[in-house]
């Protein structure tokens, strides 16, 4: 099966890579599972090159049976592509996390760090899958953290220079605290004016609006005044403030899973119904108004699905947990993404958060 996706793995893409000024004539990607690496020839007439991408450590996953065998089962009905997904899930996610509780994005340069966001699903995945030591563990190291000094943080802690806090960590790190059941208190930060988990120019995003609104508990108006700021005239939600033509953004999700507000639950239902709609065979992009490419994304395909699932929409969330499955390697790792038309892994593999929000699914599908 390995060698036979490994050949599945080989295309070409035509005359898209651009070395300088000149495209190529033609360009050739091939996974490599052993290695985790992206292996690209790309011919320029009679010149011919070839380069290897490493997505990830390939050791960072290894069996871990008799720590399996401590997590929630997923239930009866659960068939055995669920329980397949949901145990390498849980062995990607205890691979990026180390004693401290810091958790990478993933085993790669420029992904080893802790992002506040991430390392919070990652929290609430552990809790939801039983492993509350590691659910507290992780949200410890979190309320370590000066939130409003970088997007991104070392395992020791200390901010990473380049990104500016974005609007979203507190939202996230109180999320972690009460899957843990810590019971500690969240200083809020600000969310308007910074940037979300699309890593852009600041702005008004719905993400970080829907994050930070639950903080310490749910919101004061239940969401009235997130629906005055972002309801778009189609019944649905807009990714930014006041523009509807922005589009809508995954994180629309958010407003049902994990942050909920009941008052946004009937746009945030046709909104993702929309964007489900639309995905390919391996899932969908960030939001309508991406403008990164077409190719699919695990972690707002996961999340999209946790949500519906938890609005009852199983056939679309089932639709969409099977082109997560098509997007994993055959290892069953969950790259950052993958290419829409082959869904060979273009950016790291594994992702912490795209394997906290699968768990997440299957267990809203199967509790």
């Amino acid at each position: 099966m390995r060698t036979a996706l490994g050949l599945a793995a080989l295309l070409v893409v035509g005359a898209t890579l651009v070395s300088g000024s000149s495209p190529a004539d033609s360009v050739r990607h091939r996974y490599l599972l052993d290695s985790n690496e992206l292996r690209t020839v790309s011919r320029y007439g009679t010149v011919r090159k070839v380069s290897r991408q490493s997505l990830g450590d390939p050791n960072t996953v290894r069996a871990r049976p008799h720590w399996l065998a401590l997590a929630r089962p997923l239930g009866a009905g659960a068939p055995p592509w669920a329980r397949r997904m949901y145990r390498r899930s849980l062995l990607v996610l205890h691979g990026l996390t180390d004693r401290g509780g810091a958790v990478i994005a993933g085993a790669r340069e420029g992904w080893a760090y802790v992002w506040p966001r991430d390392a919070g699903a990652v929290a609430i995945a552990f809790a939801a899958a039983g492993y509350r030591g590691e659910a507290r563990r992780i949200a410890r190291f979190l309320l370590r953290l000066d939130l409003s000094a970088a997007a991104r943080f070392h395992r020791d802690g200390t901010p990473v220079e380049g990104r500016a806090a974005q609007g979203d960590a507190a939202g996230w790190l109180a999320a972690a605290v009460r899957a843990a059941e810590l019971h500690r208190a969240v200083a809020p930060q600000p969310w308007r004016d910074r940037a979300d988990y699309q890593e852009g120019d600041p702005g008004d995003y719905l993400a970080n609006a829907l994050a930070a609104n639950t903080v310490n508990g749910a919101t004061s108006d239940d969401g009235k005044t997130l629906r005055a700021l972002f309801a778009a005239p189609a019944g649905t939600l807009a990714r930014e403030a006041g523009d509807p033509d922005s589009g809508i953004d995954s994180a629309t999700a958010w407003a049902v899973r994990p942050f909920p507000h009941p008052a946004l639950y009937s746009l945030a239902r046709r909104s993702l119904l929309r964007l489900a709609a639309s995905s390919g065979r391996f899932g969908i992009v960030p939001s309508q108004s991406w403008e990164g490419g077409q190719d699919p994304w695990t972690a707002p395909t996961a999340w999209t699905a946790w949500s519906l699932a938890a609005l009852g929409e199983r056939r679309a969330t089932l639709t969409l947990m099977a082109e997560l499955g098509r997007a994993a390697t055959a290892n069953g790792m969950l790259p950052e993404r993958v290419d829409a038309e082959t869904g060979v892994p273009t950016s790291t593999t594994p992702l912490a958060w795209s394997h906290a929000f699968a768990i997440l699914a299957l267990r809203q599908l199967w509790p």
